[in-house]
């Protein structure tokens, strides 16, 4: 009940709330985005909470429908903890950032302070020709907001590569340390607790989002940012990577694929109407994302119109977006102490929503499936927590970031894609879209329309597929800046995508090695549901009888 109460702020979950729309003319990027929102995005979501509010299960658990996908729960319960491992630390350099703002003089308006190189350059003798050869000022390191990140936060100026991590530092371990406390609590009473901390932490953020954008709208160069992100150049949809970017940013803006949307719609009444809060928790977020595109580049209109720069040449995404350029913005309005410290309670807030949603997915999935951990809940929350925070520490290291960016780019990419694909399939054509739109109707009273039935078999299995192999066809090996990751790095990022994905197929191996009979036998068993399974003894194995359906 108390989840039932609060269903519509889980769902709102987005972790990349001012990253969404973020690309170099993001108008192209609007295109695929709603494309594949309206053709994977809104029918997956509606199909993960259909599947964890008829089931009552984790996303484990959940392939007593098909046992021989259970692979696929396990691989989305692993990825959701690798995400654990990085994820916190972007939250820790929120908290830090937060602490630093409570100062007269925000820490990275100036020069003077002990981490700044001799070669910083104070923004007010800041010209575009400072630039030179072409540099953007999005990827000008010389600023002091780009020093205090890297120099004063990061330290990453005191290692030569991923090879050279160095110790954690002390600081940022502390605020590492806080946020997996708050964590813990959060989420070792289940959703009794959780429940309730995201009153603040789903709510917060719009209400600061609203208020920044106000203010943001009534900047200098303001309408410049705005007709930047609103401009569309279609050329830039020739670019496989606009699309591989618009997919992979719908699960992650989502959530689905993560096991998260399973675990919270496991605690649903199961006559809850999920086909309502998908459509409306699906297009509220995204609606979300895009009104935040104006709060942002409001501010990178502001900034280029303060530098004398092309819009272009500010436009930026993910950390150097959030952590150089929005703060830089902020030092330079009146009241810049205040404006900093709301920001970056903005993004806390966020982050810890965020992130406890990865982690539930990973105590419920997990929990479900072993009752000793259902009978130690708390132990094995402190275990999860505590397991995170010293795996997260080598992302607080002098070379964290590289590391941080190895995982972010390997943990969560490709496999999460894949996953979603095998879940689509073992859903679709082993349980059978006939049979999930009866369990539908059995939880509501009417069956999904033909749009969702077709999405599901069809069109999302052949988006994913595409996307899969495009993402796998296009990669490049990894950089951060002028950084190349050796290859050595490449391949252990591989290592670490792959030891997700391995799961799906070993546990099929697994499962039809462990089930005695024939072989077909051991094929119905694996696919037949768990409790039909006397059926498949008398020889009545009705998924036989679909899949003939299917090809005939």
């Amino acid at each position: 009940n108390v989840f039932h109460k609060k269903k519509g702020i889980y769902y709102t979950n987005n972790p990349n709330i001012l990253q969404c729309l973020i690309t170099l003319f993001p108008g192209a990027f609007l295109i695929p985005y709603i494309l594949f929102l309206i053709i994977a995005g809104m029918p997956l979501f509606y199909m993960e909470l259909a599947l964890g509010q008829y089931n009552r299960e984790g996303a484990a658990t959940v392939w007593k429908i098909c046992p021989v996908f259970k692979g696929v729960g396990y691989a989305v319960i692993l990825i959701a903890l690798y995400v654990g491992f990085y994820y916190n630390v972007i939250i820790a350099w929120s908290l830090y950032y937060l602490f630093s703002s409570f100062t007269f003089e925000l820490p990275w308006t100036n020069c003077d302070n002990s981490w700044n190189s001799p070669n910083c350059t104070d923004p007010k003798l800041f010209n575009a020709s400072v630039l030179g050869n072409g540099t953007k000022y999005s990827k000008y390191k010389l600023t002091p907001a780009a020093e205090f990140y890297e120099r004063g936060v990061l330290h990453l100026h005191e290692s030569r590569g991923i090879h050279d991590l160095g110790l954690p530092r002390w600081q940022l371990s502390l605020c590492l340390l806080v946020v997996v406390i708050i964590l813990f609590f959060s989420l070792w009473k289940g959703v009794k607790t959780s429940g309730k901390v995201v009153w603040i932490t789903a709510t917060l953020p719009y209400v600061v989002l609203f208020v920044l954008l106000i203010h943001g709208i009534t900047l200098p160069g303001a309408y410049n940012g705005i007709n930047a992100y609103l401009h569309i150049d279609f050329r830039r949809l020739k670019e496989a990577t606009v699309w591989i970017d618009a997919a992979t940013q719908i699960f992650y803006s989502l959530g689905a694929g993560f096991g998260v949307l399973i675990a919270f719609a496991s605690y649903n009444k199961f006559d809850n109407n999920c086909y309502r809060d998908a459509l409306l928790t699906s297009t509220i977020n995204c609606v979300t994302s895009f009104i935040s595109g104006f709060a942002i580049f409001s501010i990178l209109g502001y900034m280029a119109h303060e530098h004398k720069v092309k819009i272009e040449d500010v436009a930026t995404e993910g950390a150097g977006l959030v952590f150089i350029l929005y703060p830089e913005a902020i030092s330079t309005l009146s009241g810049s102490t205040f404006w900093a410290v709301v920001f970056f309670i903005m993004l806390l807030t966020l982050g810890i929503d965020s992130s406890m949603g990865g982690m539930e997915a990973v105590i419920t999935g997990l929990a479900d499936d072993f009752q000793i951990l259902k009978q130690h809940r708390k132990l094995f929350t402190f275990g999860v927590s505590f397991g995170t925070f010293l795996l997260a520490l080598f992302c607080i290291t002098n070379g964290g970031i590289y590391v941080l960016t190895l995982l972010d780019t390997f943990a969560a990419g490709t496999s999460i894609l894949f996953a979603v694909l095998m879940e689509a399939i073992g859903v679709s054509w082993f349980y059978g879209v006939d049979r999930f739109s009866e369990d539908i109707q059995q939880m509501m009273g009417f069956k999904p329309g033909l749009y969702w039935r077709l999405c599901w078999k069809f069109v999302s299995p052949a988006f994913l597929l595409f996307v899969v192999i495009v993402s796998i066809i296009n990669f490049k090996p990894l950089t951060y800046d002028d950084y190349t990751f050796p290859l050595w790095a490449n391949r252990i990022g591989w290592g670490i995508a792959l030891s997700s994905m391995i799961l799906v197929p070993a546990y099929i191996i697994y499962k039809f090695m462990n089930v005695r009979g024939t072989f077909k036998e051991r094929l119905a068993y694996c696919i037949t549901p768990e409790n039909e399974h006397q059926l498949v003894a008398q020889g009545n194995v009705r998924q036989f009888k679909c899949w003939f359906v299917h090809w005939y």
